[in-house]
């Protein structure tokens, strides 16, 4: 297998609302809240016309999006068995991609996020995590990981306790690790063990620009540039409007964004990005052939509602 995938089970729920609903709900445009009241949950989703629903999470995202593109695939992430359970393994066998986990009837529901898309195509995301949060050692298959080139490995399921522990023991029996820094506000909250696993441990990050500056306590760009060619690992960059870096040592590829795309939501854009660029790695594309491949997709998928192609 190609690649293997650990990451957040999550269904998304996707809805569009006016930058009002968001503000009257005390809530950080552009950002993900987690929700940790099923209730919570329930109340913002009452209040709400559901677009369209579908099996999410940003590595299964980017697992689905390495699998169009002709490569073995599978993913590891922790449903209930319950109805969105059900749905969530389906959309995964649908898309070619095997699912390492034998679903069970698990004291919380299956993992839901509600993805709020203002009229600027901005997205907002509420979390409800559910069972997908509680995944264990016991629930990582280690011949899956020993079986796979490269393990990719989202921030968001990093947590103190059993998920960290899922994490190692993933790591420990890894041919090759890719972790994507997910989230701003998850990059604040787990900063010193995020900068060791860069450091130390992963062979490839994504991240974009805010995230890795936070990180890292970067004044600008170039403070980014130099921390990265310190290390002998790929750091991969997303810039927006101004395109992605990959730096590998004293190595720096530049590829620049597509421009005149209609983006109608922002989703999936760097889940699909890593899929591009990680179908390029391992099919032994150049780096900068890698960069333009992520950048291929996260345009393509920018220019439609949700984070699937």
């Amino acid at each position: 297998m190609k690649i293997l995938g650990i990451g957040n089970a999550i269904v998304d729920v996707i809805c569009k609302v006016d930058d009002n609903f968001i503000s009257k709900n005390n809530l950080t445009k552009s950002t993900m809240k987690l929700i940790f009241e099923e209730n919570e949950f329930k109340n913002l989703l009452s209040n709400l016309k559901v677009e369209k629903t579908v099996s999410g999470g940003s590595v299964a995202n980017s697992i689905v999006g390495i699998s169009q593109l002709g490569n073995k695939v599978g993913f590891i992430g922790k449903v209930s068995d319950d109805e969105f359970g059900s749905k969530y393994e389906e959309g995964l066998k649908k898309e070619n991609v095997e699912y390492f986990y034998s679903k069970k009837r698990e004291e919380l529901p299956t993992g839901t996020c509600l993805i709020l898309v203002t009229p600027d195509s901005e997205r907002t995301m509420c979390t409800f995590l559910g069972t997908a949060g509680k995944i264990n050692s016991s629930d990582v298959n280690i011949q899956a990981v020993k079986d796979s080139e490269i393990i990719f490995l989202e921030g968001y399921l990093w947590d103190e306790g059993e998920p960290r522990k899922a994490f190692d023991k993933a790591i420990d029996s890894a041919n090759k690790v890719a972790m994507s820094l997910s989230d701003l506000f998850c990059v604040d909250r787990h900063k010193p063990h995020f900068l060791e696993l860069v450091k130390n441990k992963l062979d490839i990050t994504f991240a974009n620009e805010q995230e890795i500056s936070s990180l890292i306590g970067a004044k600008n760009f170039q403070d980014v540039v130099n921390f990265s060619k310190q290390l002998d690992r790929l750091i991969v960059i997303t810039r927006g409007e101004n395109g992605a870096v990959a730096i590998k040592g004293g190595n720096i590829e530049e590829c620049g964004a597509n421009k005149n795309l209609k983006i109608v939501d922002l989703t999936g854009a760097g889940d699909l990005f890593a899929a591009g660029f990680l179908h390029g790695h391992v099919n032994k594309l150049s780096i900068k052939q890698s960069l333009e491949k992520g950048t291929e997709m996260s345009s393509k998928v920018i220019q439609q509602i949700g984070a699937r192609l």
